[in-house]
């Protein structure tokens, strides 16, 4: 049966994973390389395309400098500067250097404000799906998931990644000491693959074995401090990802099923809650996946301002 010819189906409170179709049918829908609205296969990936070259692209300046001696970026995602000029600075790092009791320096105060509103514009958790490659690590993860079939396991709340980021400050401030920069997977793997410090990757394998075999979507979903954190500053952003089409959605539930946070899909899609198309929740990365998997091109990216729907 054709994705046009479906019946369209109510969209139930029950985990995603349990209410998506079978992906044989899915992968039967992708022939020649199009599918069944026939778009190409660069039409339905441009979005991750875009992000991938973007992840590599901010790798390599920072890996032009110890390499090549090319120093367009030197640092790491904690703090760098552009240039030797422009310093920019993780403001998680800085908030914890302020709550331990350690006021950082000019400069890095200056980095972290330019980071800080970049993100506060353009989304917070833009810096999780665009920036942070971590993200490789649990895309790859929720890819093989999905390959093998793989439907066990159990998440926690997804607020458990707001209760670990206040007990980190908290420590921070009781033990004066960065506490998360000692754990931080994101600096960890910055660090590995930039100054080859390749036992920092054991941290990284066992994030892509708890997404794979235990958490679908566990670490940067559910766990992150640093993806609540962003999360937090994401809430007021300009770029938004909008269900425009909405009336054209067939429930296929492609787009839960590629979704790294689906829970923030269904008040602009399902109008539940909400009467405007956009999907304002923090938590959405802007990531575009929304957008790549739907052939009813029911998605698009836009401004907070766009409430227009058909």
């Amino acid at each position: 049966m054709s994705k046009g010819a479906r019946q369209k189906t109510p969209v139930r409170a029950e985990p995603v994973e349990a209410r998506v179709r079978d992906r044989s049918s899915f992968d039967s829908l992708r022939t020649n390389g199009r599918d069944a609205s026939g778009r190409s296969w660069f039409a339905r990936n441009r979005w991750l395309l875009l992000r991938r070259l973007g992840q590599l692209a901010i790798l390599a300046l920072f890996l032009a400098g110890p390499w090549f001696g090319v120093w367009v970026l030197k640092g790491n995602l904690s703090a760098s500067l552009i240039f030797d000029t422009i310093p920019l600075s993780d403001p998680l790092l800085a908030l914890q250097s302020m709550v331990a009791g350690h006021w950082p320096y000019k400069t890095a105060l200056i980095g972290a404000a330019i980071v800080l509103v970049f993100y506060l514009l353009v989304g917070g958790r833009v810096f999780c799906s665009w920036v942070c490659p971590v993200n490789v690590v649990t895309d790859a993860a929720a890819w093989s998931r999905r390959k093998l079939g793989i439907k066990t396991g159990r998440a926690p709340d997804a607020s458990t990644r707001y209760w670990l980021l206040g007990g980190i400050l908290l420590a921070t401030a009781i033990s004066g000491v960065l506490v998360w920069e000692w754990v931080n997977p994101v600096s960890l793997l910055h660090r590995a693959l930039i100054f080859g410090l390749w036992g920092s990757l054991l941290a990284i394998a066992g994030i892509f074995a708890y997404d794979l075999l235990i958490a679908s979507r566990g670490w940067c979903g559910h766990l992150c401090p640093v993806g609540a954190f962003y999360g937090l500053l994401g809430r007021t952003a300009l770029v938004r990802v909008s269900a425009a089409q909405r009336s054209a959605c067939d429930d296929c539930m492609d787009c839960f099923v590629v979704c790294p946070e689906p829970q923030v899909i269904r008040p602009a899609l399902k109008q539940a809650g909400q009467t405007h198309p956009l999907i304002l929740s923090g938590d959405c990365t802007n990531c575009g996946r929304c957008i790549d998997v739907c052939d009813r091109q029911v998605f698009k990216m836009t401004h907070r301002f766009d409430q227009r729907s058909a």
